[in-house]
């Protein structure tokens, strides 16, 4: 890896973070909360010169043609350094408002990486910070570097591998000839999802400043809420259900979104093959958990059809909203909830976890290696969408599921041996590697926050939110030593 692009790269992204960080100022001055206009232009302040520090200290790292040939290993480097350092800055903040450095941290990387567990233990905040919560996980959702290669020139170039890097899936799907219309395209998508929705929202009797903050978190699949009870404090029905039906589409590709748009046919997205598998396991699962509430808790069967589908597509979106404490479910439902956390949404969606994807992959492989047990002889192609999945991307898939399902167990062992929990540390692992947010005890459930687990448990939860917003591989590639040779250009 060379120095100077790195700094370059990095640098550029901060000082254009700068001026982003400055946009809850707006809503600080529509309420007349100019105490809360301090916390945001010092955190603009250090964005940005940290951006011209790490240009300036590295030699030739202002020229513009160093992004030009930018390789994969950098760009996995930039995606990843970038991440933590926006996390860091998102953090700075919180500690205007009472914070300590730890729980800063981790409900600013909450935000960005769109998980959604919280720190908060009241909700006496000004609009201004409650804005920022949403803000960071509707620029996280689609990507911060997403965001900069479709507006920077400097990022034309670079931008397909960085575009990878930061939203990696079974295969590198574009759907445009320049990675630049690319991710504009995916932010127009993006942008107008999270506007129809905040239109919807205050149709449907939800305040106005509640409406933008719950749309951003919707789309972003990330889950914070203004008010202390999410969107179960709403006693709403049809927001209830307009929630459901954005988060929803938050899971499903906005690639493929972008072709309904284009091509004006919402047919489109039943001739693919994830979505119909997305759409069949989400309907499966919140069928079973309806039929679970139902023969336990008697309960009507209208509220158990809405609490079962409402909690499955949060879930399997990783949106993290809930519209009841789901903690308090009889076993079995819990039991099925806890199953769909391993699910995930689609690829190129807002969704984290696994992906369907790449379950559909690692199915079909081990049904093509059961069949060559019967007919050695016989050549097994994978396919997705009707189209050959290459053997060395199957076997990234394979290996990726693996390491997931290790970090998986790694991090749940160490949780509960920190916390002397194991619902806790099962619970929380997968919940924080799949950005789900909010856990399934009565400790780390969605009507209570993670203020009071144990400090080591909290930096967990860091680091696996952090990998599972990069999807692992810049985190398996940094393991390797050879990553690290560095040079100066």
């Amino acid at each position: 890896m060379r120095l100077n692009y790195l700094a370059n790269a990095i640098g550029l992204t901060m000082i254009y973070i700068g001026p982003v960080i400055l946009t809850p100022i707006l809503v600080a001055l529509f309420y007349g909360d100019y105490a809360s206009i301090p916390p945001f232009i010092t955190a603009s302040l250090i964005s940005a010169g940290l951006g011209y520090f790490f240009r300036k200290a590295v030699p030739d790292a202002t020229s513009l043609e160093n992004l030009n040939d930018i390789k994969k290993a950098e760009a996995l480097f930039i995606v990843a350094f970038s991440w933590v350092i926006f996390g860091v800055i998102s953090a700075i903040p919180y500690l205007f408002y009472g914070f300590s450095p730890i729980n800063a941290l981790f409900e600013a990387v909450s935000g960005i990486t769109t998980t959604g567990a919280t720190i908060f233990t009241h909700f006496d905040y000004p609009n201004a910070l409650f804005f920022w919560r949403s803000f960071t996980q509707w620029l996280g959702g689609l990507g911060i570097i997403v965001l900069f290669i479709a507006i920077l020139p400097q990022f034309a170039v670079a931008g397909r591998q960085m575009f990878f890097a930061e939203a990696p899936g079974p295969t590198e799907e574009k759907f445009t000839p320049r990675i630049k219309n690319t991710a504009s395209s995916l932010w127009l998508i993006y942008a107008g999802l999270t506007l129809l929705e905040i239109v919807l929202l205050i149709w449907a009797g939800m305040p106005g400043f509640d409406a933008l903050c719950n749309s951003l978190s919707t789309i972003s699949a990330g889950g914070f809420s203004p008010h202390p009870n999410s969107i179960s404090g709403y006693n709403s029905n049809c927001i209830t259900w307009i929630i459901i039906t954005f988060m929803f589409l938050a899971g499903v590709s906005f690639n493929l979104q972008y072709r309904v748009f284009l091509r004006k046919n919402p047919l489109l997205l039943f001739k693919n093959e994830e979505f119909r598998v997305y759409l069949f396991a989400v309907l499966l699962m919140a069928g079973l958990i309806t039929v679970s509430l139902c023969v336990n808790n008697q309960h009507q069967l209208y509220k158990n059809i809405t609490d079962a589908l409402f909690q499955v597509v949060s879930v399997t979106t990783s949106t993290g909203f809930a519209s009841l404490d789901f903690s308090k479910w009889n076993y079995t439902s819990e039991l099925l909830l806890f199953l769909v956390m391993f699910m995930g949404s689609c690829a190129s969606s807002a969704g984290g976890g696994i992906k369907m994807a790449r379950w559909l992959v690692v199915i079909k492989s081990m049904k093509s290696e059961i069949s060559k047990i019967l007919h050695p002889n016989a050549i097994f192609n994978i396919k997705l969408e009707n189209k050959t999945v290459p053997s060395e991307v199957t076997k990234q898939i394979v290996v990726f599921v693996f390491f997931y399902f290790f970090i998986f167990a790694v991090t749940a062992v160490l949780m509960s041996l920190v916390e002397h929990n194991s619902a806790v540390g099962l619970t929380g692992a997968i919940s924080s590697l799949g950005n789900i947010g909010p856990a399934m005890t009565s400790a780390t459930g969605p009507m209570t926050n993670f203020d009071n687990v144990h400090i080591v448990t909290k930096v967990i939860f860091i680091i696996n939110m952090l990998v599972g917003r990069l999807e692992l591989i810049p985190f398996l590639v940094m393991l390797q030593p050879s990553f690290w040779t560095v040079k100066e250009n």
